[in-house]
């Protein structure tokens, strides 16, 4: 199958880039203009929501609201109020009148069932379209999978941690019950780009290198990207634009995967 650079998320309608963009590591609104002139229109509103991410959603939705895909997160669990509240503030702060995604953040269980409701309710009033679990325990996705409440799935996944090719994409449903999958923690936060961490002599990665890692599983249908500059953004781009690696770069990432994730068991077993 021919690399798409746009594709329509499993579950739904939306029509994304392969790459997404996260709020938390500063961003401006020149920086979300850029990135949206060269295809990259999912903008994720989440753990840290910085004023000029906000700032770039807003005036792009003026202009681009329906070629755009706003994703709001929440990591509140409980009481349901405060949970509307928080998904209801961002939309304010925003000047949104609907969410595209609502994330409900680091559930390694099933999420209270006050919790799932409000959610459901926000979607049956439409400030939010599709729900989407976030979670780090990798066997609970399956798990959740079979009540067929979630459109999409944030898997932590990278060439480090590669346990999804195993514990989640496999197991989860066929057909049009199968949830989308955006994977995450890519460049595993930032430890396959440490030039200390590899052997001598090893190629260091590139995000967009670690991004298109992702994007080379067939069930991974996009990736998040954290950049917090316009450089980082233009490596999000060249990701989106080349797509799945080549079987010489695999066999280097995972190389280089195996390394860090080896190196970091020392350490956790040392300190």
């Amino acid at each position: 199958m021919s690399y798409q650079p746009r594709i329509r998320l499993p579950h739904t309608d939306l029509e994304v880039g392969r790459v997404g963009l996260g709020s938390s590591f500063g961003l401006d609104a020149g920086d979300l203009e850029y990135a949206f002139e060269h295809g990259i229109n999912y903008f994720y509103w989440g753990s840290l929501r910085r004023p000029g991410f906000g700032e770039g959603v807003q005036r792009l939705a003026k202009r681009h609201r329906d070629e755009m895909v706003v994703a709001i997160q929440t990591y509140l669990r409980w009481p349901a109020t405060v949970v509307r509240q928080s998904v209801e503030g961002g939309l304010w702060w925003l000047g949104l009148d609907y969410a595209d995604v609502l994330i409900l953040g680091w559930h390694n269980q099933r999420p209270m069932q006050a919790t799932i409701d409000a959610a459901l309710e926000m979607k049956a009033r439409g400030r939010v379209r599709y729900l989407l679990l976030s979670s780090h325990n990798r066997p609970f996705f399956a798990e959740i999978a079979r009540e067929n409440l979630f459109d999409l799935f944030m898997v932590r996944y990278n060439a480090a941690n590669s346990g999804a090719e195993k514990d989640v994409f496999p197991k989860l449903p066929k057909g049009p019950k199968r949830p989308g999958i955006i994977a995450y923690t890519a460049t595993r936060w930032g430890t396959l780009l440490d030039p200390a961490r590899l052997p001598p002599r090893t190629r260091l990665p590139h995000a967009s290198d670690c991004y298109r890692f992702c994007l080379s599983h067939p069930d991974v249908n996009m990736v998040l990207s954290g950049p917090g500059s316009r450089d980082q953004v233009r490596e999000a781009v060249l990701a989106q634009q080349r797509g799945p690696l080549d079987a010489e770069e695999m066999a280097w990432m995972r190389r280089v995967g195996d390394y860090v994730y080896g190196r970091s068991r020392v350490k956790a077993l040392t300190d």
